[in-house]
């Protein structure tokens, strides 16, 4: 019996190092899932919304270091996964989206459920293919595969139905060879310019991001040899901050610690493997700056550069460390960890006093979740006030690990990270810290699909009854906030009735008991409804003046408007802050 055109596919997918698809069958894709189910190699993972689906493919992508596949039905099932996709792109997870099409004699016809691939998921994607001839199959995939894993994204192969169950082409599958990462630095004149740039500079400071994945051990090397403060972007926190005492924290409104004055401080900053996006906490013309990228397009577009170098990580540090000899002295360096080791106090500050503050206070909830967690748990933050708190108050280890969406900032993404990390690793403890607004929008619904599956994750819902990030961005742009707040149920008795464990805790004495259960919990998933402190603020090591001019102008407005008891109480619970 001769091979269809998606039977092909799949065995090219499966040779290439998929274990899983995520997605919803349908219509113009069942040929291609009726494939999936005879090659019997590739688990089909059936969520109730695509967009979920492929949000669990980015991080099951991103930690596993395998492809991933994800797929929709022609139309609306294809325009679910853009969002995810987008995702997967601005995070660098090798996603490839099996995307149905209608059939050859339809296209161009405006015919029901029909888009153009090419114009809808450019800007998502780093390839798209679409194939309209069996001949087609095996340079299509094989494309897909390779720049999804090599350039480190998401591609799309849009399969139309009728060419997915035509006969393949006898000589289509193909062995796919995945090479091994190529060794990539900078040339050796512009590794001796570094050097020269370093010896020449009295204060030197590292300021480093998801590039340092691989190349922590060199970066740390690189610090301790230039009495060099580390600091790092929330995607390099992960691998720059635990057991680093030259670690100095986050710059950013997420900031803390002693990173912000380090980088403006020093004579050369070295920004390595990372494109963070916020340019007015970075340094002028002031301070001299070296950047190292893998990605060209990353280099000199946030701030003005002095050198740039295109490179891995840890190839080229560890090749600039045979060129640069000790700097011995270290002033510099001990006022930047001590200013993050001030800091530090002032974190503690509604941690300590966490149990007698009701209602509780998310700083403390944060914590004790930290300190309750397994050394090798999995953190993942939903974008909004969650990622504070887990910027601030997870502490990393050599096995934890910590995600979200912290380059695309879309909302309900923690959850189906979760689900996707707890498929790729089975038993480890995956803990999603979910905003209440982001757990409404789409982790509520495929709550059914953990169920269904039993998978032990943990779900810690902020329940502020707000969208409280936005609220306190409306307040830093001087404006009233408006449109943000909601009502929400008692998740706990909600996800009961789903068929999941559900722990409310109001009390802040409750917090280290339902932690604990919850954390403890191994048949299926657990949702934790956390009543939390919606008046809470965090501020930064440091507040650009424009956002303390929003944050007053907003208090007077809120004044002015009625809102006097908002201001009052905002003010009462953030007293320790200030």
């Amino acid at each position: 019996m001769a091979k269809k055109v998606a039977d092909v596919m799949w065995e090219m997918l499966a040779k290439a190092g998929v274990k899983r698809c995520y997605g919803i069958v349908g219509d113009a894709l069942n040929p291609v899932i009726d494939a999936l189910r005879r090659n019997g190699t590739i688990e089909f993972i059936h969520v109730r919304h695509e967009e979920y689906g492929v949000f669990a493919a980015v991080a099951d992508a991103y930690f596993s270091g395998n492809p991933v596949v994800v797929c929709g039905t022609a139309g609306p099932g294809v325009t679910h996964l853009f969002n995810g996709l987008m995702d997967a792109r601005k995070e660098g997870a090798a996603v490839i989206a099996i995307a149905g099409d209608v059939e050859t004699k339809l296209m161009d016809t405006a015919a029901l459920e029909e888009l153009n691939p090419y114009k809808f998921f450019d800007t998502a994607c780093l390839y798209v293919g679409r194939v309209v001839n069996p001949e087609q199959v095996r340079a299509v995939v094989t494309t897909a595969i390779l720049t999804a894993v090599i350039d480190k994204g998401p591609t799309v192969i849009s399969m139309p139905g009728d060419i997915a169950s035509a006969n393949a082409p006898s000589s289509s599958a193909q062995d796919v060879t995945i090479p091994a990462p190529p060794v990539f630095r900078p040339a050796e004149a512009d590794l001796n310019k570094l050097a020269g740039m370093i010896e020449a500079a009295g204060k030197v400071a590292i300021f480093g991001g998801d590039g340092c994945r691989d190349a922590r051990d060199e970066v740390l090397q690189l610090s301790a040899r230039l009495q060099a403060p580390v600091g790092y972007t929330f995607r390099g926190k992960q691998w720059l901050e635990h057991d680093n005492p030259n670690a100095v924290g986050m710059t950013g409104l997420l900031g803390y610690g002693g990173a912000y004055k380090a980088i403006h401080d020093a004579d050369l900053l070295l920004l390595l493997g990372t494109d963070f996006p916020f340019s007015e906490f970075l340094p002028g013309d002031g301070v001299k700056k070296v950047q190292i990228d893998r990605n060209a397009k990353h280099i000199g577009r946030r701030t003005a550069i002095d050198l740039a170098l295109v490179g891995d990580i840890k190839t080229t540090i560890a090749a600039l460390l045979a060129k640069v000899g000790d700097k011995t002295d270290s002033r510099f360096l001990e006022k930047q960890v001590a200013e993050t080791a001030s800091f530090h106090e002032l974190l503690q500050h509604y941690v300590e006093k966490g149990p007698g503050i009701k209602p509780i206070r998310p700083e403390f909830l944060a914590a004790t979740l930290s300190e309750l967690a397994s050394d090798d748990a999995m953190f993942f933050a939903d974008t909004g006030t969650a990622c504070i708190w887990l910027a601030r108050h997870v502490q990393g280890g050599t096995n934890r690990r910590i995600f979200g969406s912290f380059s695309w900032a879309s909302m309900a993404n923690a959850a189906p990270n979760a689900f996707g990390a707890q498929l790729a690793f089975p038993g480890r403890q995956t803990i999603a810290l979910c905003g209440d607004g982001g757990f409404t929008m789409l982790a509520l619904g495929d709550l059914l699909t953990q169920v269904q599956r039993q998978t032990p994750v943990v779900q810690i819902i902020l329940n502020n009854a707000s969208l409280d990030f936005v609220n306190i961005e409306m307040q830093e742009a001087g404006v009233v906030p408006f449109g943000v707040d909601f009502k929400n149920p008692n998740f706990a008795k909600v996800a009961e009735a789903m068929g999941a464990k559900g722990i409310r805790i109001e009390e802040p004495g409750d917090v280290r008991e339902g932690l604990a259960e919850a954390l403890a919990h191994k048949g299926g998933p657990v949702v934790v409804d956390a009543v939390v402190d919606c008046y809470a603020l965090s501020l930064p090591s440091h507040i650009p003046f424009h956002t303390v001019a929003g944050f007053t102008l907003s208090m007077g407005k809120q004044v002015l408007s009625g809102k006097m008891d908002a201001v009052i109480k905002t003010i009462e619970r953030n007293v320790g802050l200030v």
